[in-house]
């Protein structure tokens, strides 16, 4: 029994020693809680709005054109009633109601396609950011690995020690300061001239 304790005390020695030489070193890996990101990241918060806005302004603009063209129809309907429309001309204007209304189809996809692309874009620049922003600040390779942890998603579990969703949101939040004040700045002094 103790020459098995033996041998097998030094084939632990040898295996550490082998590992040492070659060099393979163990990283560590960290995570940030998405949802807490996003939920407390301004350049989120401002990008969520702004499409609020442009979703909000589409609907009105969808809804004002919808309406004039409800009232279109309506009068038409009034004048052929009427009788106040020849068989021709009532022809002319349905046909052209009918434009009008695939017009108005044709502006709410072109929007919202637009809208679409546009939120693509900046769903790309916001992870390009926070992947920069990880990037810059691991200059000293403390960290091999940073993972999106999110309640429901593929990591199950993960120790709380390895969470650096703070750090990462104060350094996000304060790079986005500077550079909305950068803007602003230099808003004003464009401003002036």
């Amino acid at each position: 029994m103790v020459l098995g304790l033996a041998v097998a005390s030094v084939a632990c020695d040898k295996k550490g020693g082998e590992g040492e030489a070659t060099t393979q070193t163990q990283g560590r890996m960290v995570y940030v809680n998405t949802d807490t990101l996003l939920n407390n990241y301004d350049y989120y918060k401002d990008v969520v709005k702004e499409f609020q806005n442009k979703q909000f302004q589409l609907e009105n603009e969808l809804q004002r054109k919808g309406q004039s063209f409800q009232n279109e129809v309506a009068l038409f309907q009034r004048r052929v009633q009427a009788g106040g429309m020849s068989q021709e001309q009532a022809q002319t204007t349905q046909q052209q109601l009918a434009q009008k209304e695939q017009e108005i189809m044709m502006y709410r996809d072109n929007a919202a396609n637009n809208l679409s692309a546009e939120q693509a874009k900046k769903t790309d620049e916001l992870l390009t950011k926070i992947q920069d922003y990880l990037a810059a600040n691991n200059k000293s390779d403390k960290y091999d690995m940073v993972i999106g942890y999110s309640k429901g998603g593929g990591v199950l579990y993960a120790k709380e020690d390895l969470d650096i969703t703070k750090e990462v949101l104060k350094g996000l939040n304060d790079e986005y300061a500077k550079m909305k004040k950068g803007a602003s700045a230099k808003a004003d002094s464009t401003a002036k001239k």
